[in-house]
C-alpha cells in the first residue's frame, strides 16, 4: 500500500539495565534534569534544543524520536512573569490535583476557578496554564528530551495520538514520531507557533517491546520533574485555544 509505514530497523534502543546502572554508578548524590526543548514565540519554525554549549542552543526544525512518556501538567502563577524563574503558586503533575505551594493543600483542578476559560487577566483564556509534557527519546541519546506543549498545541497532539497512533492499534512507544512547527495566528492577529505531529515509522516487534520496558522505567524519573517558568512560553498573547 502506498501509505504503509516503513519499519524502522536502525533505531538505537538502550538496554533497560543500562539506565539504572548509569544512575547507580555516576549520579549518586547528584541532581538530574532532562534537556528542555523550547517552542519559539512569535511564530518561529525552529525548536531551541540544548546542546554542548549552554549559551547557544541548537536550532532544529524537527524532532524525531520515540515518545516514551507524556502527561498533562497544570500551573498557576498569582503574579505576572517578571523574568525570574519563580515556582508556580499552584501546580499539578497529573492535570487532576493541584498543590498550593504555600499551604500544601491539595485541590481538584476540575473545580478550580482559575481553571476555567475567562479566568485569565485578559478574559480570553485560563489563569491556570494547561500544558502537556512529551518526552522524546532520540536514537543517539540515552535519555529523552522534554517538550512541553502549550494549550495552543494540545488539540494537534490529541488528534495525532488518537487517530494516527492509538486508532491504528499502536502505542506511542511503538512508533517513530516527527514533531515540527507551523505558524498560526490568533483571533487577535498575533502570530504563534504550533507543534505538529506525524508518524514516520514503526518499530519492529522486539524493538517495540524493549522500548515499552524502557518507557516504564523512565517514568520513575519523568513523573517527578517540577514545573517551572521554563515550561511556559513567555509570549502568551496568542491566548489559549479551547477544544
Amino acid at each position: 500500500m502506498a501509505n504503509e509505514l516503513a519499519v524502522v530497523s536502525n533505531y538505537q534502543v538502550p538496554a533497560v539495565e543500562e539506565v539504572g546502572k548509569i544512575f547507580q554508578e555516576e549520579m549518586q548524590g547528584l541532581q538530574f534534569s532532562f534537556d528542555r526543548v523550547k517552542i519559539p514565540s512569535g511564530g518561529g519554525l525552529a525548536f531551541e534544543v540544548p546542546g554542548d554549549d549552554e549559551d547557544n542552543p541548537d536550532m532544529e526544525k524537527e524532532l524525531v524520536g520515540v515518545i516514551v512518556d507524556h502527561h498533562p501538567v497544570n500551573a498557576f502563577w498569582a503574579d505576572k512573569y517578571s523574568g525570574q524563574n519563580n515556582p508556580p503558586t499552584c501546580s499539578s503533575l497529573d492535570g487532576s490535583k493541584g498543590i498550593d505551594i504555600e499551604t500544601g493543600e491539595i485541590k481538584p483542578c476540575n473545580s478550580c476557578p482559575y481553571n476555567v476559560f475567562g479566568s485569565a487577566e485578559d478574559g480570553r483564556g485560563k489563569a491556570c496554564k494547561n500544558m502537556h509534557r512529551v518526552y522524546i527519546k532520540r536514537s543517539d541519546e540515552l535519555f529523552p528530551i522534554l517538550l512541553t506543549l502549550p494549550p495552543t498545541s494540545l488539540k494537534n497532539f490529541s488528534n495525532f495520538l488518537a487517530k494516527r497512533v492509538l486508532g491504528k492499534g499502536r502505542r506511542s512507544y511503538e512508533v517513530l514520531t516527527k514533531v515540527s512547527l507551523k505558524k498560526a495566528t490568533s483571533s487577535q492577529g498575533i502570530a504563534y507557533s504550533q507543534a505538529v505531529f506525524s508518524v514516520v515509522g514503526v518499530l519492529p516487534k522486539e524493538m517495540a517491546e524493549d522500548m515499552q520496558k524502557y518507557a516504564e522505567q523512565i517514568k520513575t524519573l519523568t513523573r517527578g520533574v517540577e514545573i517551572t517558568q521554563e515550561d511556559v512560553i513567555v509570549d502568551s498573547e496568542a491566548g489559549e485555544v479551547p477544544f
